[in-house]
């Protein structure tokens, strides 16, 4: 039966019906239609009411195990985790909170037991948790002081020695828990974190409390950042030299097109004095992709946000990182593909991580795109490369009419031919400028490039691009993953140390533009 507010005397009252039924566990979606409300406004008056953004009103657990089950860490740059973690105490019952695999993958790879873990927005404690149990002291801070006391209920837990062979003789140290501003850290010394392990809000897609004054979660996406770049000229003053800060950020959508935030702040905290160490791609499982939302997907043509970025950073030993760049031009050509391109595919994707076997990525890659984006009607590929056979092919010059789809392909990516990244860059520029004139006013422009390690160093090419193109007729539509189902493997048991090998590149990226 549908309740609405005119069966209440008062406001209050109405909302202290929802209340208790959400304390007897009803779920949202039947709360929801039961009184005619939408899923915001209940987290709304929980938030207002507990003063933390919590999915049950009763958020305690019995302890079952103290670690997860058969832990590998993880070697690639694509992270997945199909079950969300539920040792110790944690939960998804603070809305937003990461997953438990992440800081326990974060902090054994890039800190040593009794070094000194900092988390500066500390929500239910999910990071200081992780700390405890891996024998690493932690500081632990957060703007809301009911989040505080969250996260102090779920740290009252006693840990038996647990059997650590890679880190004997580990001591245990509780964490320390203050109400603080992480745009403020000066309560820290210069130089005294071993690593920052977070998971700051992004910006105001889940509001975590009722306090507009001062929590960041309030902030549209222009105000965040300028808020962030607060925390993060504090996180590098407060950092050793040589150690890393790791954050979980993800993506928002306003018009159906994609707002890169995660790229926007990454480049907050390379401003800052950082650089970039690894990018990782954390893929969300809670993405719907049958039904109502395959139909919502393809009828208005926007894609679900199914992943978010774990940026690792690291405070450079000096200041300056000099790279060397060549100036030789790469050719730009035309690489016919519509022979083997006109078989559709049956199920399109409808998120924003795509995941095909290996032997058949290329084929279903592009018959997706082509099918989305370019209806059956022409298309054209243009192909960025270094080889002397691209000199050969067709230039882009000599393309006739309007096209619904161009998409501009990246060869010569690989571990055996890497261009330089300003040669790269330059190239695909110069090829967007000479695409957007053979383009339809409707249609789409689409950019296949990856990631890459030059000399030790991330070159991050998808960042890097959603940076430089800035045409006034171009808005940035999807931003996709790319990756095969055999990069989900785990391939390492070790739990030690800081000194382990960078983690293998395995996504790539489609840039979708539409032109305005």
């Amino acid at each position: 039966m549908t309740m609405n507010r005119r069966s209440f005397k008062s406001e209050e009252e109405f909302q202290e019906a929802i209340l208790r039924e959400k304390a007897l566990g009803i779920p949202d979606i039947e709360i929801g239609e039961k009184f005619g409300v939408s899923y915001k406004y209940i987290e709304k008056i929980i938030t207002r009411q507990k003063g933390i953004n919590v999915s049950n009103l009763d958020v305690r657990k019995k302890i079952k195990d103290l670690e997860p089950p058969d832990f590998s860490l993880e070697n690639f740059s694509v992270w997945s985790f199909k079950q969300r973690g539920n040792w110790a105490t944690h939960s998804g019952e603070y809305r937003g909170n990461f997953s438990p695999y992440i800081p326990r993958n974060i902090i054994l790879r890039y800190s040593r037991p009794a070094e000194l873990v900092l988390d500066m927005f500390c929500g239910a404690g999910t990071t200081a948790i992780e700390a405890k149990l891996l024998g690493r002291r932690c500081l632990a801070s957060d703007i809301n002081k009911k989040a505080i006391e969250l996260a102090k209920e779920n740290l009252k837990f006693e840990i038996n020695l647990l059997p650590f062979p890679e880190e004997q003789g580990k001591e245990y140290f509780e964490p320390e828990l203050l109400v603080k501003d992480a745009r403020d850290l000066s309560w820290l010394d210069d130089d005294s974190v071993d690593l920052i392990c977070t998971h700051p809000p992004y910006a105001n897609i889940i509001q975590y409390t009722d306090n507009k004054a001062e929590d960041l979660s309030f902030l549209d996406v222009k105000e965040f950042l300028e808020e962030m770049k607060k925390v993060a000229k504090e996180s590098f003053r407060v950092l050793k030299p040589g150690r890393q800060c790791a954050l979980l950020i993800g993506d928002t959508r306003r018009r159906k097109h994609v707002v890169p935030l995660g790229f926007w702040l990454i480049n907050v905290f390379l401003e800052a004095g950082f650089y970039l160490r690894e990018l990782i791609i954390k893929r969300q499982h809670n993405c719907k992709t049958t039904g109502f939302w395959y139909e919502k997907s393809i009828k208005n043509n926007f894609l679900l946000l199914a992943h978010e970025y774990l940026p690792v950073f690291e405070k450079p030993l000096s200041r300056s990182r000099p790279t060397k760049v060549s100036e030789q031009a790469i050719p730009l050509t035309i690489k016919k593909r519509r022979s083997h391109l006109q078989k559709k595919v049956q199920t399109l994707e409808t998120t924003t991580v795509w995941i095909f076997p290996e032997e058949q990525k290329q084929s279903l890659l592009f018959r997706n795109l082509i099918q989305r984006y370019a209806g059956g009607d022409k298309f054209s590929t243009f192909e960025v490369s270094g080889d002397e056979k691209g000199k050969e092919s067709e230039p882009i010059r000599q393309l006739k009419g309007k096209y619904k789809l161009i998409l501009i392909e990246s060869t010569g990516l690989n571990d055996n031919d890497i261009p330089q990244p300003k040669e790269y860059l330059s190239a695909i520029k110069d090829g967007v400028y000479r695409a957007k004139s053979r383009l339809a006013d409707d249609g789409y422009l689409a950019i296949y490039t990856r990631d890459i390690r030059l000399n030790g160093q991330l070159i991050p090419f998808g960042k890097l691009l959603v940076d430089m193109i800035n045409e006034d007729d171009l808005w940035l539509k999807e931003v996709i993953v790319v990756t095969t189902k055999n990069n989900e493997r785990k391939t390492s048991s070790g739990l030690n140390t800081n000194e382990r090998p960078c983690l293998d590149i395995v996504h790539s990226y489609l840039l979708v533009y539409e032109k305005k």
